[in-house]
């Protein structure tokens, strides 16, 4: 199931700066400049209090794919407003899903 992460910021009002690196032009074209905005969110979500190895954003025909597992409804909200923050002005695609952590309700027959 994929989910448009809406994207509003920077991008939309003039023009932007790639993710921590100030005076850098964002072109939307340029395969170099959405690759080092990829990688970048990966870091941040690598290396912050989420800790998420968990999730995988990768660039697909044009636009960019988040996908993977999280352990909760709040890590995915996060996960998708870091994407908000990074990815700005770019065509994403989420499918980050929830594990299913509660106990089963019947014993496994094997």
């Amino acid at each position: 199931m994929s989910d448009p992460v809406g994207h509003q910021g920077p991008a939309a009002s003039g023009p932007a700066t790639a993710a921590g690196a100030p005076g850098i032009p964002v072109k939307p074209g340029d395969p170099g400049n959405v690759e080092y905005r990829v990688a970048h969110l990966q870091e941040r979500l690598a290396a912050e209090e989420l800790g998420e190895l968990g999730v995988r954003a990768e660039v697909r025909a044009g636009s960019i794919a988040l996908t993977g597992t999280v352990p909760s409804a709040q890590c995915r909200e996060a996960v998708l407003r870091l994407a908000r923050q990074e990815l700005a002005g770019l065509t994403v695609h989420a499918d980050v899903v929830v594990a299913e952590t509660t106990r089963p309700d019947h014993a496994e027959e094997l």
